[in-house]
């Protein structure tokens, strides 16, 4: 008995549309997934509506041997907001490290200074990031600064004049591991201002863990 052709071109048109929505879904889940920049947080380096891949792949390698994702020191890399609730704010944020687990912060006359055990006096990280660092404000005191939790990294946004980033610094907290989406590995969009980031990002100062 032979196949109805008209059933077999049904048939055909569902796996090829299973498969698309499986490939997309593995896609976006373990190798990379793509963002829209929304707001100021992150000028100059990037602006509303530029859009940006992430590489989901690194994180994917590491839960695969059973370890969290841990990012550079100075890489960009996307998280889902610890402060999402449905309907009231942005679900992922995009900001650049800055410090992780045992590692104190300070802001110091609005430049940020990171101490640990290889760097007691500490250091500026800002300097290795970026060319336009702007200027840092916190509620965080000079005196007490914060020490980073097991388990957990600082985050600023690039564009800390006044309150245009909500970060690490002033109301965000400091980010899970697990909540790390992944690092900007390119921009695509607009298409005048192509850039990859793959080796952005510093192990000039090491974490307090190594």
């Amino acid at each position: 008995m032979q196949r109805h052709p008209a059933l077999k071109d049904i048939l055909n048109i569902f796996i090829f549309i299973v498969a698309v929505f499986l490939g997309t879904f593995i896609v976006n889940t373990y190798l990379f997934k793509t963002f829209n920049v929304v707001g100021p947080s992150m000028e100059n380096t990037f602006y509303t509506n530029d859009r940006v891949i992430v590489n989901r792949l690194a994180v994917s390698l590491a839960h695969v041997q059973n370890k969290e994702y841990i990012p550079r020191r100075g890489e960009i890399i996307v998280f889902r907001n610890p402060q999402y609730t449905p309907g009231t704010k942005d679900e992922y944020i995009v900001k650049r490290v800055i410090a992780f687990t045992g590692e104190k912060v300070k802001v110091i006359n609005g430049v940020l200074f990171v101490y640990n055990k290889q760097y007691p006096d500490g250091f500026t990280p800002d300097s290795e990031f970026h060319s336009e660092p702007g200027s840092p404000t916190s509620k965080m005191s000079d005196e007490d600064g914060v020490t980073i939790p097991e388990g957990r990294i600082f985050v600023a946004g690039d564009h800390r004049q006044g309150k245009y980033s909500l970060d690490s610094r002033n109301g965000l907290g400091t980010i899970p591991y697990y909540d790390i989406v992944g690092p900007v590995a390119f921009r695509i969009f607009p298409f005048t201002s192509l850039r990859s980031f793959t080796h952005e990002g510093t192990d000039k100062w090491p974490r307090l863990s190594e």
